[in-house]
């Protein structure tokens, strides 16, 4: 069987630097950080005390009705909010479309942790008397993004979500690869959305000691690679792709952003949070996807990396590269833009792969900003893109994600 060619037409976002995606591409180029204080809820008692939130969030100002925000968790409407961009820049005619053969998979790794909080909490302080929200099982369950996405634009092909932690995005954007190469479906909405600053988010991980506690700092608290890092600084938002066959998108005259190469998929079998210290799984999940584009390693002009910022998984991230690239290593560039938004979890993937379509569209490296400090566990001949973008020629990008329980996904866009 012929593998069909899959090609980018559409992208949408909103995210901690940018409620669209020109204000993102600028901001990213730009160097902005998107941290600050929680407003989202008092976090005065917690160790943490800062976030990557977006700015200037209103369910009306992005054309939500208040029908559709009170029966959608804050991740479902902002999965709605960057469909919505990216079925605009495509300019696919809907009507004219074989909707059999367009599908939607949004993933998210946590889904409404909000509204199951929230249902809970008034449980509790209504007496213990059981009234729940008829909403709150769809408002909750991670699928409903990509489910309600499927109802507001009748894509009858296929529909679901996928949860793996912070690679759930990218297993989403794979799997939407897959279905196109496939010839199971003509255009297919993907990516991945996530709205976690929450008291149990953020409780969580400060409990488990994976988020970055300098409040001191906190604008320029998430700085992978930089010796002083102490963890991940948390974000939210949605990246949202149109996948499109490649034929398809040229009958119809798309403006096509890029091609998807290649996805590797791979797991590190080792620990619940903490990846193999000899970077295995990241280095073969970087080689799979660049096997899959028929490219060789030395093809490759840019990694958006992981890069959480934190102590263990920079260094061995940072090992995999090393070890795949060769002296190739020393010639690309590497940058982490999780500096700028935070992670946002199961949407960081989507995210960061826009970040490479940025890389790809305007010829520039985004930077990893707040760097200070060399740490001697990591290899600075290697180019990170500290502090301000680099202009350089982008035909190649791969962006990583890694999750908790040793998820690892890799996905490659090229131009054509």
């Amino acid at each position: 069987m012929e593998l069909k060619r899959v090609v980018i037409t559409g992208i949408g976002t909103i995210n901690p630097i940018g409620n669209n995606i020109p204000e993102y591409f600028d901001n990213l180029v730009a160097g902005k950080s998107g941290a600050d204080w929680i407003t989202r809820f008092d976090a005065s008692l917690f160790k943490t005390r800062f976030a990557c939130e977006i700015k200037g969030y209103s369910p009306e100002k992005f054309g939500l009705d208040k029908k559709e925000s009170r029966r959608n968790d804050l991740f479902t409407q902002y999965a709605l909010v960057a469909s919505d961009e990216a079925i605009r820049d495509s300019h696919l005619d809907l009507d004219a479309l074989d909707k059999d053969r367009a599908g939607v998979i949004v993933g998210s790794g946590i889904g409404g942790v909000e509204t199951l909080f929230k249902e809970i909490k008034d449980y509790c302080d209504g007496g213990y008397e059981p009234r729940f929200s008829p909403f709150l099982v769809p408002m909750m369950i991670p699928d409903i993004a990509a489910g309600m996405i499927s109802i507001k634009y009748g894509f009858r092909g296929p529909n679901y979500a996928t949860v793996s932690a912070c690679s759930t995005s990218n297993h989403a954007m794979s799997d939407a690869f897959a279905m196109i190469r496939l010839g199971k479906a003509d255009v297919m909405i993907t990516g991945g959305s996530e709205a976690p600053i929450t008291i149990p988010s953020i409780g969580g991980f400060n409990s488990a000691k994976a988020i970055s506690t300098n409040n001191e700092e906190y604008k320029t608290a998430s700085r992978p690679f930089d010796r002083t890092r102490d963890g991940f600084v948390m974000g939210e938002g949605a990246g949202i792709l149109i996948f499109e066959e490649y034929n398809h998108a040229k009958a119809r005259g798309a403006k096509i952003y890029a091609e998807v190469g290649g996805a590797g998929l791979t797991g590190d079998a080792y620990h619940i949070t903490a990846p193999h210290p000899n970077g295995d799984g990241a280095r073969r999940v970087m080689a799979l996807a660049i096997e899959e584009a028929g490219l060789q390693p030395r093809d490759v002009d840019y990694v958006n990396t992981h890069g959480t910022s934190t102590p263990l998984g920079d260094i061995v991230e940072v090992k995999a590269v090393k070890d795949l690239f060769g002296d190739h290593a020393y010639k690309m560039n590497i940058s982490s833009t999780k500096s700028m938004t935070g992670h946002a979890l199961g949407a960081t993937g989507a995210i960061e792969i826009l970040a490479c379509v940025c890389a790809l569209e305007r010829q520039v490296i985004p930077p990893t900003i707040n760097f200070k400090e060399e740490d001697p566990e990591i290899d600075y001949r290697l180019n990170f893109t500290f502090n301000e973008a680099q202009y350089r020629p982008v035909k190649v990008a791969l962006s990583n994600t890694f999750g908790f329980g040793g998820h690892n996904s890799s996905l490659l866009i090229k131009k054509i």
